[in-house]
């Protein structure tokens, strides 16, 4: 549905607020624009012709259980309409602020509960297994090599996996400490473990394409930048070599990563900080998932009568 102007318009405009001084994302901006356009279609196609900016002041708590009920009768997941909610909630907040009314009504709007996910992780064998597997599994050596560095940055250093294919040849030679610029524009400066050094070199030695400053440090087949689709169709192949689960993703290494790095004694504050995450509430999941195998390896070692 096409919103009136006025809403459209200010939705344009918040939507560059963000870009300004949020440091948001273009993919998160994109997720916001989806959310408060779907919400704001949702009221115009409620309450008929007429509905514009100055009726954002009337919402009522009616209007917020219409909304959420015919989002979650059209399927939308209770994680998806928390989401959905808190990204509804930042625009009318903005919108308040600049109209100058009051936003209780949809700012107290409950969103539903739900189950967060835990990261599964690998056990630290399965993220070294997993490394080994990758580097015998390409028929040309260069290519093996460079498979192996990319999952030894990923588990080594914590990155993602756009961060890691997102490195240019002016990481070369790599050093102790990478300055990565993660979600949401943000910079932060993460330590290199010798042994990721060392495997970005061999691979460097082997590549038959020169490490340049404007070029990707790693590349594909052909010299182009590598897709992160051959990393995990390399992963879906060790995994099934080595009996590891679905779960045995890029992503997987990053959260092995935190985890290996939190039952080591590492604290939540520098783990935060590695990871870029902007709150320490994300972070802050890993603590269950240590709790959780702690449980699991109890329930196993345990004597029972």
């Amino acid at each position: 549905m096409m919103l009136a102007p006025g809403l459209g318009a200010a939705l344009a405009q918040w939507l560059s607020h963000l870009r300004a001084l949020g440091g948001a994302s273009e993919n998160t901006v994109e997720a916001y624009r989806a959310d408060v356009a779907g919400f704001l279609g949702f009221l115009q196609n409620h309450h008929g012709e007429g509905f514009g900016t100055a009726r954002l002041a009337t919402l009522g708590p009616t209007d917020m259980r219409a909304w959420m009920a015919h989002e979650r009768g059209r399927g939308l997941s209770a994680r998806s309409m928390a989401r959905a909610l808190s990204s509804v909630k930042s625009f009318i907040r903005w919108m308040a602020d600049r109209d100058g009314f009051d936003a209780s009504h949809v700012l107290l709007a409950r969103a539903p509960k739900y189950q967060r996910k835990l990261p599964r992780p690998l056990s630290e064998s399965g993220a070294t297994d997993m490394i080994a597997q990758v580097e015998t599994q390409a028929m040309e050596p260069w290519i093996a090599a460079r498979d192996a560095a990319v999952l030894t940055l990923l588990y080594g250093c914590g990155l993602r996996i756009s961060e890691a294919l997102g490195l240019t040849g002016a990481a070369h030679p790599m050093p102790e400490v990478l300055r990565i610029r993660g979600k949401g524009d943000k910079e932060r400066l993460v330590p290199v473990l010798p042994a990721a050094r060392e495997a970005v070199a061999e691979y460097l030695r082997l590549c038959p394409y020169p490490a340049e400053p404007g070029q990707p440090l790693f590349r594909g087949k052909r010299g182009g930048p590598l897709n992160p689709r051959l990393v995990s169709g390399a992963m879906a192949r060790a995994r099934m070599a080595l009996g590891l689960p679905a779960t045995a993703t890029p992503h997987a290494m990053r959260h092995s990563f935190a985890t290996h790095l939190l039952a080591a004694g590492g604290d939540l504050r520098t783990i935060q900080e590695l990871l870029g995450h902007a709150s320490l509430a994300t972070t802050q999941i890993y603590t269950a998932v240590d709790s959780a195998r702690l449980m699991e390896i109890y329930d196993k070692a345990h004597p029972r009568s």
